[in-house]
């Protein structure tokens, strides 16, 4: 039973639809005869997600049929297929579009900034209601960065503290997890991005602030890119 597994497995894995091993035999091939890894990841990936929406229709009919753990099964493989066929594609459109770039090619050049001597209660008022943003940069009195705060700081604060307490000393200090250099490669940038759950990074040289990256700029880039190169392809939510 286990052999039958593993070659059922095995053949599985070979079936061309890209991101499965044959579907990057596929891929390759196709990549070698058009001399486009673009094309062909597109094609391969039309053709995984094709194969997945076709598990899924599968999974459906099994299920109707009375197979409910068969039909659930092969509707979830299909679920992954699909996703990760589309996934694949766009991942490698991400990269295309900012490999290579500097992330102040896209930076905010005039970021709004907090005095770091205001109260939270200062802060909420005049900045996060009139600014709508998450994450504020915040300074000294001579303009040097000195950290940053966010809404997720602020809530965390008891409200009867607002009034009294500085955005200085609520503040988070400065470091990889929130800041990067003007020459950082942008899909680096965007992967820190991800990874941390936030949608803006602070672009510096030593204590001074030159501007803000921000995720929905990023995205507004590579729409507009794959609007003239693709033919519409929509970009896909980061997780």
């Amino acid at each position: 039973f286990l052999a039958y597994i593993n070659v059922t497995l095995a053949v599985f894995n070979l079936i061309p639809a890209f991101p499965l091993d044959g579907g990057r035999i596929l891929r390759s091939i196709l990549w070698k005869w058009k001399g486009s890894l673009r094309r062909a990841t597109r094609t391969t990936s039309q053709i995984g997600a094709g194969f997945g929406m076709l598990l899924l229709a599968l999974g459906v009919l099994r299920f109707v049929f009375g197979d409910f753990l068969g039909g659930m099964w092969m509707f979830l493989i299909g679920l992954f297929v699909r996703n990760a066929a589309q996934m694949s594609y766009q991942q490698l459109l991400l990269r295309r579009a900012f490999e290579g770039e500097p992330v102040s090619r896209f930076m905010q050049t005039d970021p709004v900034t907090v005095p770091r001597h205001i109260s939270v209660a200062e802060l909420v008022q005049n900045y996060i209601y009139r600014y709508h943003f998450k994450m504020f940069p915040v300074v000294d009195d001579a303009g040097r960065l000195t950290g940053c705060v966010n809404t997720r700081q602020v809530k965390e604060l008891p409200r009867e503290e607002w009034d009294r307490q500085t955005v200085g000393a609520l503040a988070s200090q400065c470091g990889p997890e929130n800041t990067v250099r003007a020459d950082t490669d942008a899909m680096a940038a965007l992967s820190a991005m991800s990874r941390a759950g936030i949608s803006r990074l602070m672009v510096v040289d030593g204590d001074r602030l030159l501007g803000i990256l921000a995720l929905k700029d990023l995205l507004r880039f590579f729409s507009l890119k794959m609007e003239l190169e693709e033919g519409g392809t929509s970009p896909q939510p980061l997780s």
